[in-house]
């Protein structure tokens, strides 16, 4: 299973592994990539990764998570962008970006959030946004899609999860507000939905279109996996392909890790939605994840960490399809 292809409208993953968006910190005060990112992509897509997406990738200045955040609301960050995606792709990988506003979790001096409320003890207090400028932020969106679709990238994720800007619209915990951007779920879903609007219009129908969202809170009164599948029907009907299904973020809270620990949200969406799931959460061994694509628990298995540490994990697990090697490393296959 893990190596079958899967198709989703235009696109043809040619296995289930996808290396999930993790923070580089390499890119510079104008959020360029630059030679590290192309190294570090070209890697894992040399290395066999059916779909790679790409860091968090700020949607403005004071969207990054830290200074050295990539960015994509400039028209000159499409172009180093662009060189790596024609290389990755070049190896067969499908080439996936996150784009993101970290929110009250942002790198200052200004953050702001649905509520002046902070992520945590000893943590800087946000500004709440105005309904002027959350339109103003959902058009940033928009416009960061268009230069994704301009990359050459195939896949676009909308980063609603760990605690950034969408996320804590989207928890109950975080959105105090009394407007239409707060109240019951579907007023805190309100700024998810308007932003899928808004970046419909400018990514292609034909492509993939991702959500990554926080399963739970771990936190009493937080989000729940209730919560979760009834924001992922939703997101369903408004034209959403994947959804990329973690966990918490959103404070400081008491989680219990291990091996696949947040595949069951990821079977719980799939199972109750009816549309494909990522799961994620240290997967590290070829026979986790193939029983959990071979029980239909997931369409997908993200590995982070085991990623970072392996490159060519891919590769590897091929035992017996040398063919499928570069032809560069086939001597090295594994028989």
């Amino acid at each position: 299973m893990l190596f079958t292809p899967f198709e989703l409208k235009s696109v043809t993953f040619p296995n289930r592994i996808v290396m999930p968006p993790m923070c580089q910190y390499s890119a510079g005060e104008d959020g360029l990539a630059n030679e590290w990112h192309f190294v570090h992509y070209g890697a894992r897509a040399v290395g066999g990764v059916g779909c790679i997406v790409v860091e968090a990738t700020a949607v403005e200045p004071r969207g990054r998570i830290s200074r050295r955040d990539l960015g994509l609301w400039d028209d000159s960050q499409i172009g180093p962008l662009q060189k790596m995606v024609d290389f990755c792709r070049s190896h067969g990988t499908v080439m996936g970006i996150q784009i993101a506003h970290a929110g009250r979790k942002g790198c200052g001096p200004e953050l702001v959030a649905p509520s002046a409320l902070p992520a945590g003890p000893e943590q800087p207090v946000p500004r709440a946004l105005s309904q002027a400028e959350i339109a103003e932020i959902v058009e940033k969106w928009a416009a960061a899609a268009r230069r994704a679709h301009q990359a050459g990238f195939d896949v676009l994720q909308i980063h609603a999860a760990h605690g950034y800007l969408i996320h804590e619209f989207l928890s109950p915990l975080s959105n105090h507000r009394q407007d239409e951007y707060g109240g019951d779920l579907r007023g805190r879903l309100r700024f998810l939905l308007e932003i899928i609007e808004a970046v419909q219009k400018e990514w292609p129908k034909e492509k993939p279109l991702s959500v990554r969202l926080s399963a739970v809170d771990h936190l009493d009164g937080g989000l729940t996996i209730e919560d979760t599948i009834a924001i992922s029907s939703e997101l369903k009907q408004r034209g959403v392909d994947l959804i990329d299904v973690s966990s918490g973020g959103l404070m400081p809270a008491p989680i219990k890790t291990g091996p696949g620990y947040q595949v069951p949200y990821a079977e719980a969406v799939r199972r109750e939605v009816s549309i494909p799931t990522i799961a994620v959460g240290l997967i590290s061994q070829v026979e986790l994840a193939e029983e959990i694509l071979l029980n239909e628990r997931a369409d997908f298995v993200a590995l982070g960490r085991e990623l970072l540490r392996n490159p060519y994990w891919p590769l590897q697990a091929m035992t017996g399809q040398a063919e499928k090697w570069p032809e560069q490393y086939r001597r090295a296959a594994l028989k």
